[in-house]
């Protein structure tokens, strides 16, 4: 029997891939428990729909965050820090600090888990750090990092 998986199985494919099994897997086992579908002309019609649906929105997602990683490459964040002497700060900047710093000073929402510094900020002064906007798009935004007084 020819089926269309409705999601990831081990061993037979990925959602949406269209296979063939024996029937008794499929009847006993894939179908009922929602796994797959049987592979009618309709249902193999609605999967290429859907198919060309996922496409048109991944390629607008993927302008969308080309253009933010275009604004985000041209503007600069300013975070001050307590510091002591030769300007080595007391405890370091994290990535929720440079989050939050980028929606008060410029009102971009940016999840502190796609901001990813080499290594942990413990010192004044300008700082590159990647941001992944998407999975195939990053940027590099300017942190300048200055004492308090």
């Amino acid at each position: 029997m020819i089926v269309i998986l409705k999601q990831d199985c081990k061993g037979l494919g990925k959602a949406g891939d269209v296979v063939k099994v024996s029937d008794g897997h499929a009847r006993n086992l894939l179908i009922p428990r929602g796994i797959a579908a049987e592979a009618t002309d309709g249902n193999i019609r609605s999967l290429e729909k859907q198919k060309k649906l996922d496409e048109e929105k991944h390629r607008k997602d993927l302008a969308d965050a080309k253009a933010l990683a275009e604004r985000i490459g041209g503007i600069s964040v300013k975070i001050v820090a307590k510091s002591g002497e030769n300007g080595r700060l007391f405890g370091s900047i994290t990535s929720k600090d440079i989050a939050d710093a980028l929606f008060e000073q410029h009102g971009i929402h940016i999840d502190k888990r796609r901001i990813a510094p080499e290594s942990p900020i413990k010192n004044t002064g300008p700082i590159s750090v990647e941001i992944r906007v998407f999975p195939e798009v990053a940027a590099a935004l300017r942190v300048d990092v200055e004492a308090r007084a």
